[in-house]
């Protein structure tokens, strides 16, 4: 029990704002209009099933700072995401978790990577560095090799966000990597069309995205995750979904603030 939490609510915390993940990308300026300095997106984790109904977990916030933070003489993004457990779930499973990145303006790529997460038992402080001119990191435990390019989990999403996927087919599949835990992950994305999607807020019109991830107790199929992201320039998270084996977890959007763009994906009345 404490394993399969521990494991969904970090997923639907973090992988929510990494589904797509970016490959290794060179040093390049990357024109950016889907989002600015200000924006301040909330969401609610909760367990949804036909006999507890929807049970809220935890909250959660990604943020884009205003500051601007000079790194190696780099003006750079500071992007915050902060988790928390909430009301009877800290009774069982209590969670705090807080990541951060400081993202180069102009290229897009991270430099620094900071990792607090405080979950029931386990936990892990860290910092990581990235040279993404000399293609190595470094953190607490470890110094490796790296592709220039490579993103932490934060960096991946707002770079992917800038990203044009007019031309996606459905079932169209692209190749992901990650930096996490002092190691380079791999997987696969597949976009699974375009789809409305009603929440609190109301209906907005979206993409839908398919993660891979590996499969054992927790997950029983290599696409177990759903993500619905506004179909408008902001590409904005809206509805996160797992397919655990017993009952699912969905992350919704519950306010947002400071966007680059107009919402033209909310199309429906808030309920």
């Amino acid at each position: 029990m404490t394993k399969s939490a521990r494991f969904v609510f970090f997923s639907f915390f973090i992988l929510h704002s990494s589904f797509f993940i970016a490959a290794a990308q060179s040093l390049e300026p990357v024109k950016n209009s889907a989002f600015i300095r200000g924006e301040k997106l909330k969401f609610r984790a909760y367990y949804d099933s036909y006999m507890t109904g929807k049970v809220t977990a935890g909250v959660a916030t990604l943020e884009v700072k205003f500051e601007d933070k000079k790194i190696d003489g780099r003006s750079t993004y500071h992007i915050i995401a902060e988790g928390k457990s909430k009301g009877a779930f800290n009774l069982f499973f209590k969670v705090i978790d807080r990541f951060e990145s400081y993202m180069d303006e102009e290229y897009l790529v991270p430099w620094s990577f900071i990792r607090s997460t405080h979950e029931q038992g386990y936990s892990k402080e860290d910092e990581v560095r990235f040279n993404q001119y000399s293609g190595n990191f470094s953190s607490h435990t470890a110094n490796k090799k790296m592709k220039t390019g490579t993103h932490d989990i934060l960096s991946a999403f707002f770079y992917c966000r800038t990203l044009d996927f007019s031309n996606l087919k459905m079932g169209e599949r692209f190749p992901v990597d990650f930096m996490l835990d002092d190691s380079v992950y791999i997987s696969l994305i597949e976009f699974a069309g375009r789809e409305d999607v009603e929440t609190d807020l109301g209906r907005f019109h979206c993409l839908k995205f398919k993660p891979m991830v590996a499969t054992g107790n927790v997950f029983s199929q290599p696409y177990p995750m759903d993500i619905w992201v506004s179909d408008d320039k902001n590409r904005i998270p809206v509805l996160a979904k797992s397919a655990v084996i017993v009952g699912s977890v969905k992350l919704e959007l519950t306010e947002y603030k400071g966007l680059a763009n107009p919402v033209t994906s909310l199309v429906g009345n808030s309920k």
